[in-house]
């Protein structure tokens, strides 16, 4: 006998909207329920002029790539940050400093790592440490979607530069 008590769950669900952070598990399923519905973050870009042009070129590329609604999928916002670059699962966003985003092929490498982990993370997967292998994956994918699907041979060229360097550092 089929219950009424998901269609409420759900219903709660959507009018909370999504968690301010993400850290309890109650957090973290709230976050999985909206995802699996098809949920998607209006992406901010926090952080001086310089550093916001430079997201934004990045984020082109994701678009490029077809990767920006993963991207919307897990990740909030990207912050600029005097630290170091990190995912902040909490908060669903990226911390960045200004050489994590200097080079735009890098930085949207980057940020589709942190999305995986992002994702690895709300799934309950380890995230870090040798899970973050999926991570560089994920981002290896990125770039090869990326320079399959690029016109612009500058940009096919430091794709296969990068796939070359990670290639040397996952198979050494």
């Amino acid at each position: 006998m089929r219950t009424h008590r998901p269609r409420i769950i759900v219903k709660w669900m959507n009018t909370m909207g999504f968690p301010e952070r993400v850290y309890t598990v109650e957090e973290v399923k709230r976050a999985m329920v909206l995802i699996a519905k098809g949920y998607k973050h209006r992406l901010r870009v926090v952080g001086n002029q310089d550093f916001k042009r430079k997201v934004k070129e990045a984020l082109k590329l994701i678009k490029a790539a077809k990767y920006y609604n993963f991207l919307r999928t897990y990740i909030r916002q990207i912050r600029e940050i005097g630290g170091l670059s990190q995912l902040r699962e909490a908060e669903v966003a990226i911390w960045a400093n200004k050489y994590a985003v200097a080079d735009p092929i890098e930085a949207a490498g980057f940020i589709i790592q942190k999305a995986q982990q992002m994702k690895d993370f709300i799934e309950g997967k380890l995230y870090y440490d040798k899970g973050e292998m999926r991570a560089v994956k994920k981002r290896i994918e990125f770039l090869e979607t990326l320079r399959d699907t690029s016109k612009n041979q500058a940009v096919k060229k430091k794709c296969e530069e990068n796939l070359k360097r990670w290639g040397e550092l996952m198979f050494p």
